[in-house]
């Protein structure tokens, strides 16, 4: 990902060289428990030094298995300090929701729907993952109402790690809303 970062910095005015000019920093309350830090060149001798916008792309690197709230820090690239140091530019990683995909640490949670002819004599199924891989999801057993199935090592991979996270998937079962009196008699004397 790349970021246009602006800050502040000392720029003298063409033709001028800068003397030695300090930045002062000063804070001002802007609500109750609130403040702004402020900095400003002070110099008496070169009034030609001020501050100005400048701007830079930095490229942010985010790396597989990062989970929300971990940080990536650019040290110095930030806003001076009281002291007039830089201070440090962070990105804080925060995990966008998905329509499928539930993330729990390096696990994924989903449920998938199936008919309740399938949860009773079994089916062949694949669903997409988030790097579009498909994984075999089928069974040939019974699948009851809200059954959790694990599998290993098709979670999220962990951070600077080649191990991944499970996947859990949990299944619906779809049951008709309605039988006539034929299918009742049928079924009766399939499970009876």
């Amino acid at each position: 990902m790349k970021v246009w970062r602006e800050k502040n910095i000392l720029k003298p005015a063409p033709g001028k060289r800068s003397c030695n000019c300090r930045n002062e920093v000063h804070h001002r309350q802007i609500g109750p428990g609130m403040f702004q830090q402020v900095t400003e060149q002070v110099c008496e001798k070169c009034p030609n030094v001020k501050y100005v916008r400048d701007g830079f792309e930095v490229t942010v690197d985010i790396q597989k298995g990062m989970r929300d709230g971990e940080e990536v820090v650019f040290y110095e690239d930030g806003e001076p300090i009281i002291d007039g140091e830089p201070g440090d530019l962070k990105f804080r990683i925060r995990t966008a929701p998905h329509d499928v995909f539930k993330r729990e640490g390096n696990d994924l949670h989903t449920t998938v729907t199936i008919t309740l002819v399938q949860a009773l004599v079994g089916f062949e199924k694949t669903i997409k993952h988030l790097d579009d891989h498909l994984v075999e999801i089928g069974s040939k057993e019974i699948t009851n109402p809200k059954q959790e199935r694990k599998f290993k090592g098709e979670g999220m991979p962990l951070h600077l790690s080649n191990k991944k996270g499970d996947l859990y998937i949990t299944f619906e079962v779809v049951f008709p809303t309605s039988l006539t009196e034929e299918q009742k008699t049928q079924v009766k004397a399939i499970l009876g």
